[in-house]
């Protein structure tokens, strides 16, 4: 693909990874399925080499399979960094100008150093080039239209692939709806009431079902009080005394596991940060993460500036009068200090969608996704108009295909006959008890470290 989409001759090119698992079917063959993780960062080759968890056999039977790894990430020239630049990350909650400024500052250096390590590429990984990349790979294919499932930070890539080439979609199906219309104050209040609504949905299960291991206490005030233990350092990641848990651990790790959700692995884990104890078999469940390298994808297409601490302080004080159980979004406030400092003009600025001439497109999200909530895809809906159709599924994380047959079902109806479900279309919850079982997090769970990017 060409480095620079704007000069494709003079800017060089980068190599992208794909990967495609034949249709078992040929005679049955409706031709090639995308299907992209998000994240950023996430890999779609690796959607293929675990294709049975994202593409139910008859979608495997009618499509070939294929994934690609976007540029900056994955096996496609990733963004690099060095030790010494990632060393000495400021903190995401922060406390005081000065703070704000040493974040500033880092960011200042941590792009220097990327850009020399990572090369030209490094200031051309925006969403919009993937566009135009994953439009020459549906040529590449030699499918006259797209076909395409995409997850969370996937689902951008799919709108924005209907705004650029409309007529060429045959059919996008998006899993996890992002806003691209947010600004900064947007961001940080949907996210909060998303994250607000998947902490008391855990609690009411928790003081409601007698399988949560906290169940028969006060759930809030006993988080409440987690919290300032955490303020007071008295709290550790179980099985690692010198890891003192914060309030932003507490806060972004539980998001994390609201996220998938895991609500029996939250509450045990929850119980043993309380008394300091866990079990060998718990602990061996607890990957000690470290930061990862920039989300550079994410700062070329969401421009959110904060002035100063100031400005930061009263987010944070709106936030939590929206949110006083969780009192922000762990995602945003990632997000925020990423991008902090970065330079004004961005090549993919947020702006309302607008889908002309389109097959319409599916738009899936789950009732209770801490991540996009409701108000995202309700959003996106309003901007698609005629173009695109909201399925609801009625639980609880991310990926609704992956947890409930009904929405599996009415994408692959969709997928393979471009037949949408009715207007107002919910799916009813799979409960998340039965859902998660005992055994535990996927490795994904972050904790501690920066959430999760939905992938």
């Amino acid at each position: 693909m060409p480095i620079d989409w704007s000069e494709p001759e003079e800017s060089g090119t980068v190599e992208i990874a794909v990967a495609r698992r034949k249709a078992t079917d040929p005679a049955a063959r409706i031709g090639s399925l995308v299907l992209h993780p998000g994240g950023p960062g996430g890999s779609g080759v690796g959607m293929v080499f675990d294709s049975s968890l994202y593409a139910s056999p008859e979608l495997a039977r009618r499509f070939d399979l294929v994934g690609f790894d976007a540029r900056g990430g994955g096996r496609s020239h990733p963004i690099i960094c060095s030790n010494d630049a990632l060393a000495g990350r400021p903190g995401e909650l922060i406390q005081s100008q000065a703070e704000f400024d040493a974040l500033v500052a880092y960011n200042a250096r941590l792009r220097a150093d990327c850009r020399v390590h990572t090369g030209p590429l490094f200031d051309h990984v925006d969403m919009l080039s993937v566009v135009r990349d994953l439009d020459l790979l549906r040529a590449a294919l030699g499918d006259e239209q797209l076909t395409f499932y995409g997850m969370s930070y996937g689902s951008l890539l799919g709108q924005l692939y209907a705004e650029t080439f409309p007529h060429r979609v045959r059919a996008l199906a998006l899993d996890g709806v992002y806003d691209h219309s947010l600004g900064t104050r947007a961001m940080f209040d949907s996210q909060a009431r998303a994250a607000e609504d998947g902490f008391n949905e855990f609690a009411d299960w928790c003081e409601r079902e007698t399988a949560c291991v906290l169940h028969g206490r006060d759930i809030r005030q006993f988080w409440a009080n987690l919290k300032v233990r955490a303020d007071r350092g008295e709290l550790n990641l179980p099985g690692y005394p010198l890891i003192k848990l914060t309030r932003w651990h507490l806060i972004s790790s539980t998001l994390g596991s609201l996220h998938i959700p895991v609500w029996r692995f939250l509450a045990r884990m929850l119980k043993a940060i309380d008394e300091g104890v866990m079990t060998s078999a718990a602990q061996a469940q607890l990957p000690v993460q470290t930061w990862p390298q920039p989300v550079q994808a994410f700062c070329q297409d969401y421009y959110l500036p904060v002035r100063d601490y100031r400005e930061y302080a009263r987010h944070l004080r709106r936030a939590a009068r929206i949110a006083p159980n969780m009192e922000f979004s762990a995602y945003t406030l990632y997000a925020i200090a990423t991008c902090l400092g970065h330079p004004d003009s961005i090549p993919n600025p947020q702006r309302r969608l607008r889908v002309r001439g389109s097959a319409p497109l599916l738009l899936v999200n789950a009732r209770h996704d801490v991540e996009t909530g409701t108000e995202w895809p309700a959003n996106v809906a309003a901007q698609l108009g005629r173009q695109g159709v909201l399925l609801t599924y009625d639980g609880w994380g991310y990926q609704s295909y992956r947890k409930s047959p009904c929405v599996a079902e009415a994408v692959d109806r969709y997928l393979v006959s471009l037949t949408l479900p009715a207007r107002g279309t919910h799916c009813p919850a799979v409960p998340v008890p039965t859902a998660a079982g005992e055994s535990g997090p996927p490795a994904s769970v972050p904790l501690p470290g920066p959430p999760g990017w939905g992938f």
